[in-house]
């Protein structure tokens, strides 16, 4: 059996943890190692509620103090998890936005050896509006698409959902250090993960948009999207 560890940056998600690790299926969390908890410079609650949760869950914490950013808590957690021997590793985010009910969906073409890199696409499933996607997320999710899709010559439904599997290959071929601290993490791996030849794939997921707060500013967000449309073009992914 595979070693599957799931990887959860955290920030501020003292009131929404708990209930993303109690939503996860028990078949699911048979199959699962460890979940890696990187509390990325919380100023609630968090930590404690993680402290608690460790005696339920099978849970390993890293602190970064003060906040690094989403992609920097994402590269310790995958680092821990290559030098822990996943063979199989889940990003999950621990605001409850992406369903941990669907993981298995997102986890077999990769126990299948069908795809080396599998992402969780709310807009494949064609329900993301319906589902509570907020317009001004949804129509600037598909023009940013549309642009990283004409600038990398790939044909994702999208590039921003952060529900994502890998491979141990595919972490041990992409020097993922060198990529972004900031939100757009997710979207270097793919493009990178494309140039290194990698199989890509996406599975249609269901989206929850309630009372949760973002950290993330749309309008930042898209220059940075804009600004690794550049730095392509100009042969910074040549990793």
């Amino acid at each position: 059996m595979k070693k599957i560890i799931v990887v959860m940056p955290a920030y501020d998600v003292g009131k929404k943890v708990e209930t993303v690790f109690k939503r996860v299926p028990e078949s699911i969390l048979k199959k699962i190692s460890k979940f890696i908890v990187v509390n990325d410079g919380s100023t609630d609650n968090t930590a404690n509620i993680l402290k608690l949760l460790s005696k339920s869950y099978k849970i390993k914490v890293i602190s970064h103090n003060p906040n690094k950013g989403y992609g920097a808590a994402q590269k310790s957690g995958l680092k821990e998890a290559l030098r822990m021997k996943a063979d199989i590793v889940v990003l999950l985010h621990s605001d409850g936005q992406h369903a941990p009910e669907v993981m298995d969906n997102l986890l077999y073409p990769i126990e299948k050896n069908q795809a080396d890199v599998v992402q969780g696409s709310r807009i494949l499933g064609g329900k993301a509006l319906k589902e509570g996607m907020p317009m001004y997320k949804y129509f600037g999710n598909r023009i940013l698409t549309f642009i990283e899709n004409l600038s990398y010559g790939m044909n994702m439904a999208e590039y921003h959902s952060g529900y994502m599997v890998y491979s141990r290959k595919t972490l041990e071929t992409i020097p993922f250090e060198k990529l972004t601290d900031k939100f757009h993490f997710d979207g270097e791996m793919l493009l990178v993960a494309k140039k290194k030849g990698l199989r890509i794939k996406e599975i249609p997921i269901p989206t929850k948009y309630a009372e949760e707060k973002s950290h993330l500013n749309p309008i930042t967000y898209g220059i940075e999207v804009l600004k690794t449309i550049i730095n392509y073009w100009r042969g910074k992914y040549n990793l």
